[in-house]
């Protein structure tokens, strides 16, 4: 009996754990974070791709996952599209949502952000300024132009911010030359809570982000971290109204420093990339007011990131900068632990980094992934190439398979 026991123990602890739900960009944790076991570590074109689908239009969006829905953006025959696919890649539906804005940069496209969903409707926003909530079933409950209701886009170049979801509200943070704002739409209705101006003195571009804020619960209150125009602000979630603030990201005032790459949240601490990857500031969380001088608890110059957002677990850091530099980091610190290079390439790194199973997956954005270890060094351990087709968007984790969304397809990596 000992012996079966034994065995079953060991059975059981080598079967993979399985995690379904992914339900905004960064994952269940907001961190970059994947649940659950047995993700693979090697493929390529004609190994281990359980399914791939040809996507209808351009989009630059992380594909979001609740149960068997995956949704996703993209443009289509010159409107803005959600479609939503099951997890066998079978297309369940789509919904044109306004006329799509093509994007300006060569990366991008007018679906750059990303769905998130609260198990019961689906948010979706585009660079035309039309954001909308839909059921499972693909039925519009409603829609609302930001840009009509509240003026036009001023950034230079294309959208990235995403929706993030209150416990009441979908809210929006748009940052840009003048006219700079938080808004908070009601879930079930798209009537707007509340609407409350950011506008930061930031010089030129550097007001302009495209970062997407965080929501967490801090000492009992649910609140809104926002990175952008020189500043880290946080938020009631639900008035808008600004806790604190934290300065001096921008200490020369560069007209150019506008961000791209979101904060991540580890222990009660803030990392905040800037500067297009020349700074990381960390910020303890609490206070009130101007917290610029007491909350920063360390800076560092370099080893940052322009666009890949930071992931975050277990007292680290993993900062991805666009030229293939992973830096490992101990949050509370700033103590740099290790750092390595991926090959040197013409093509830079957009994708956000993922923790999964004790490795960390880095996508280029010519769809190759490297996959390293979580350990104490710098240790690739694979790197796995698709067709070269352009990739920005995040690779999704969810029961053991991989969800990659390149340039013009949708793949499901792991076994069938």
């Amino acid at each position: 009996m000992r012996l079966i026991a034994t065995v079953c123990c060991i059975l059981a602890l080598s079967l993979p754990v399985w995690a379904g739900n992914w339900a905004n960009w960064r994952g269940p944790s907001l961190n970059g974070v994947a649940e659950g076991t047995g993700y693979p570590t090697e493929w390529n074109e004609s190994r281990n791709v359980a399914w791939k689908v040809k996507l209808p239009g351009r989009g630059s969006s992380t594909p979001v996952v609740w149960g068997d829905h995956v949704f996703l953006t993209c443009g289509m025959e010159g409107a803005n599209a959600v479609l939503d696919y099951d997890l066998q890649g079978t297309e369940r539906w789509h919904q044109k949502i306004g006329t799509e804005k093509p994007g300006k940069n060569k990366k991008a496209s007018g679906s750059n952000s990303s769905c998130v969903t609260d198990g019961q409707l689906v948010f979706a926003y585009f660079k035309s300024g039309d954001l909308a909530a839909l059921d499972f079933a693909g039925k519009s409950l409603w829609k609302i132009n930001l840009q009509e209701k509240f003026g036009e886009d001023t950034l230079w170049w294309d959208l990235g911010t995403s929706p993030v979801l209150t416990q009441n509200d979908c809210v929006i943070a748009v940052m840009q030359t003048g006219g700079s704002y938080l808004a908070a739409f009601n879930k079930a209705t798209g009537n707007v809570t509340w609407k409350v101006d950011r506008n930061l003195d930031a010089p030129e571009e550097a007001a302009q982000s495209y970062s997407t804020p965080v929501v967490l619960t801090y000492q009992g209150q649910e609140m809104l971290i926002v990175l952008g125009a020189d500043h880290v602000t946080a938020h009631r979630a639900d008035t808008g109204e600004e806790i604190w603030r934290v300065g001096g990201l921008n200490p020369t005032r560069h007209k150019y420093f506008r961000s791209i790459a979101s904060p991540a949240v580890l222990d009660g601490i803030v990392v905040a990339p800037y500067g297009r990857g020349e700074s990381v500031t960390a910020i303890k969380l609490g206070g009130q007011g101007d917290v610029t001088k007491s909350h920063v608890i360390w800076r560092q110059q370099g080893d940052g990131s322009d666009v890949p957002t930071p992931a975050a677990a277990n007292g680290k850091t993993y900062i991805l900068s666009d030229k293939g530099v992973l830096t490992c980091v101990e949050i509370t610190s700033g103590k740099k632990l290790w750092s390595g290079h991926m090959e040197k390439n013409r093509h830079g790194f957009s994708s956000s980094p993922i923790l999964a199973d004790g490795k960390i997956y880095l996508t280029r954005e010519d769809g190759k992934t490297f996959v390293l270890a979580q350990g104490d060094q710098f240790k690739i351990l694979a790197e796995n190439e698709l067709d070269g087709t352009q990739t920005v968007a995040t690779p999704v984790f969810v029961n053991g398979h991989i969800l990659l969304r390149t340039d013009t397809h949708l793949y499901c990596i792991g076994s069938k």
